[in-house]
Parts: C-alpha cells; structure tokens; sequence
C-alpha cells in the first residue's frame, strides 16, 4: 500500500515540502480518469531527485506520494482562489494544464468525495508539516519552509509566455521578511544561465501563505522552477542528473542563504 508521503527528518531549522512530485493513483480513481490523464503530466516530475542533497545537508524533508489529481496540496480546504481573476485547477482539479477534462461529464468527484480525499491525504500531510515546523521552532527558535514545486516553462492555460527558470514567491512578502526574499532573488539572478523574478505569476501557494509567519518565527518561501531549467520538458520520464546540476546548485545556495538569512532575522539583526 502506498503511504501518503515520505518523510525524513534533519538537523537544520530546514523543512523542504515537496508536495507535487508524487504520481500514484489510487485504483478507483484512476479507473475514472482519461487516459491522458492517467498519464499525471502535470507531476513535478523529478523534484525529489533535484533535492536529494537537502537531506546531506541536514534539512527534514517531506515529499507527498500521491497525484496532485487525487488532492491538490497546495489549495486551500474550503476552494479559496489563490490568484482570483486567473484560471487555477482547484482542490480536485478537473482539468489538465493542457485544458483537458479529467473525468466524464458528470463523473467528477462530490462534496463528499472531496472531503473523503482531503480527510484521507490532505490532512495528514498537513499535519506532518505543521508538527515539523513546530518542532523545528522549538528547538532552533525559528523555522524555514521552502515548498519546492517545478512546472513546465510554457503553460497557456495558466499564464502567458514563457515563465523565469526561477520563480521565488513569498505571497507578496507576507511569507517572508522582503531582506531575505531579497537576498535569494540576487542569488538567482545572478546565477549563470538562468533568470528570475520574486514574486510573479507564481506568488506561493496555499502552503507558503498559510504557513509563512514571521513575526511567529517561521519563514516560508516557494520556489516554482521551470523544468526547462533541469530536465527535457518533452521526455518527462527521464532523469538526467548531469543536466540538472547547475539548477541543482543554486537551489543549494538559496537554501543556505533562506536559513542565514532566518537564523539573522530571528536574532534580531539584518538578514
């Protein structure tokens, strides 16, 4: 039986959430899926991978096994907007990012069936990321969250264009004190090869909102990475490690700098 998540734990004030790489499908509900959703192309294919340094590095790590399609776990339970005014896919989603329904009409998941799904996998991540960052604030007085997402450069249906390789979002800066949300935007920016922007289309989901509190010890960033950065965004099965270094050690550097940055800011100095 697959368990809802993975999780490991570190010695850093470090939590890395990872709560869209998983691809299982429970049976009934995949049974009830078109077959290009069966697929999960929208999986954050290889994020666990691009991060399995963190641990090395001391960070507890929580990793989600099921399919954002089962349960998004970056939404909010009661189907609040994240981006009001432009189109999202919801708790359940019911479209691919291709725009592409995901069950028969009139097939599509309940009221009860949603509550079912967020009882049985929402809930426990949750639970499992709130305790951590609680005992991470206990023994280090202060907390970082990095949600780690990637997403593919160009999805129509969700933004226009093409997105930055790295998209660094503190929910406009609620999540995150704007010095150290500074100070990681430098460090991608000024990363060979690649671009950024803090705080764009992708400004943290429901996880760096809801989590993010600073002024409580606990600061949470998103970074949503453009799989053009890492991987071949065409052969989504594949895992190519050389490829994905460069991406790999700037995802390190932030790392370091969000918990220098957060061990300052707790002390009271300038991060």
């Amino acid at each position: 039986m697959t368990r809802v998540y993975e999780f490991s734990e570190g010695s850093l004030p470090l939590l890395v959430s990872i709560p869209h790489a998983g691809a299982a499908l429970p049976e009934p509900i995949a049974r009830r899926l078109s077959p290009p959703a069966r697929a999960v192309p929208d999986t954050d294919w290889h994020v666990e991978k691009l991060y399995a340094f963190a641990s090395a590095m001391g960070a507890s790590v929580l990793k989600a096994n099921f399919s954002r399609y089962v349960v998004d776990l970056n939404r909010p339970t009661d189907g609040g907007l994240l981006y009001p005014g432009q189109r999202e896919t919801g708790l359940c989603p019911l479209i691919t990012f291709n725009d592409e329904p995901l069950y028969a009409p009139g097939d599509e998941p309940g009221t009860a069936e949603i509550a079912a799904r967020v009882e049985t996998y929402w809930k426990p991540y949750h639970d499992r990321l709130a305790a951590t960052l609680a005992a991470l604030k206990a023994r280090h007085g202060f907390a970082v969250l990095w949600d780690a997402h990637s997403i593919r450069a160009e999805v129509p249906v969700l933004f226009e264009g093409r997105l930055p390789d790295f998209n660094l979002g503190t929910g406009g800066g609620t999540a995150c004190p704007a010095e150290i949300a500074e100070a990681l935007l430098a460090v991608a920016a000024r990363a060979e090869g690649f671009t950024a922007v803090l705080d764009g289309r992708f400004k943290g989901g429901y996880i760096t909102r809801h989590y993010g509190r600073p002024e409580e010890g606990i600061i949470a960033v998103q970074l949503e990475l453009a799989q053009s950065a890492y991987m071949e965004q065409n052969r989504p099965s594949l895992w190519d490690a050389d490829r994905a270094e460069p991406a790999r050690a700037v995802i390190e550097q932030l790392l370091r700098v969000a918990v220098e940055g957060a061990r300052r800011f707790a002390g009271g100095g300038t991060a």
